[in-house]
């Protein structure tokens, strides 16, 4: 392929073109992109080629049953996210005031965060600056981390099974995890239930509690307990492993200061081990390579303030 002409190349190329090879390669395939964005299969090709050929290089290698991005592909996919996380501020660029401050956070958070502090930050940010607007998005820990990599989103709140040295990351709290099991399953009315009692029991998991998971600890746990090795349910939902857990499928773990109510309600039941039990970090993430608004370096400010003027141990929460 000939190389572009440096010089005309950013007059030359027809940027919607970037965005369909950002798809293409989320996607993994022509198909998919080609049903995400609306257009035949065919389109989607010639857009790729003529993507190839205006750049000069071979982007994805096509085959039956392989899909292969190049390294100039991952490259370019690379720089294409920045240009995508760029425009998608614009909107919110253009209408920050001087006079008050305005634009728009946008959060990607893990199932059913619960805290206090991190409410209480969110209600002094939002007091003093009314003319901030806020979106949230749930997703699995895994696809949160991957998100603010990707510059799709202003922050993120989930959990790390490795501390990213490519994020800024702030701890918000701590929170302990217990087993817990429902009113249908047979040690819920027992007198006295020992760990020993839940050996063999089915168990129903997080997606995350595996090995190098962000749960891990939940897994270790279980194991040790010599629960059954093998899960009878499964989410990346809080709310769905409590679904579970009640309807009787298997003994769960929940955060204790989450399940307290259901407790107190006589829903769920929490088991043994009382003590020892996992510590779970929950954690603002930002990219520092994204250009921030006004709005959204004024929130990380407010955030990293907040947490600052709280001690350590009163953001551990079910101890």
């Amino acid at each position: 392929m000939q190389p572009p002409d440096t010089g005309r190349f950013p007059w030359n190329l027809d940027w919607n073109l970037l965005r369909t090879f950002i798809v293409v390669v989320e996607q993994r395939g022509i198909s998919k992109a080609a049903g995400v964005l609306g257009l035949k299969q065919p389109s989607v090709s010639a857009a790729l080629k003529r993507l190839e050929t205006a750049v000069g290089k071979r982007l994805i290698i096509r085959k039956p049953n392989e899909f292969v991005v190049t390294r100039a592909g991952q490259r370019l996919y690379s720089e294409c996210t920045e240009i995508f996380s760029t425009v998608s501020q614009l909107p919110t660029v253009l209408s920050e005031e001087v006079a008050e401050l305005r634009g728009h956070l946008s959060f990607v958070v893990t199932s059913s965060v619960s805290s206090t502090h991190f409410d209480d930050m969110l209600h002094g940010f939002s007091s003093a600056h009314p003319g901030v607007t806020y979106s949230f998005d749930v997703q699995e820990s895994d696809e949160v981390e991957s998100m603010i990599a990707r510059n799709r989103a202003s922050f993120g709140i989930c959990l790390l099974s490795a501390l990213p040295g490519s994020l800024n990351r702030v701890e918000l709290y701590r929170e302990f995890f217990g087993l817990y099991c429902g009113p249908r399953h047979p040690l819920f009315n027992a007198a006295t239930v020992s760990p020993a009692d839940l050996e063999g029991e089915p168990f129903v998991a997080f997606q995350t509690e595996t090995p190098s998971g962000p749960l891990e600890q939940v897994s270790r746990l279980r194991h040790r307990l010599k629960l059954s090795p093998q899960w009878r349910g499964v989410s990346s939902s809080l709310n769905e492993i409590r679904r579970m857990i009640i309807a009787g499928i298997g003994i769960g773990a929940l955060p204790v200061h989450v399940a307290q109510q259901d407790v107190a309600a006589g829903r769920i039941r929490q088991l043994p081990p009382y003590s020892d039990l996992p510590c779970i970090s929950i954690y603002l993430i930002s990219n520092p390579a994204r250009r921030l608004t006004e709005a959204e370096a004024a929130f990380l400010d407010h955030v990293h303030g907040s947490v600052e003027a709280i001690p350590d141990g009163e953001r551990v929460y079910g101890g």
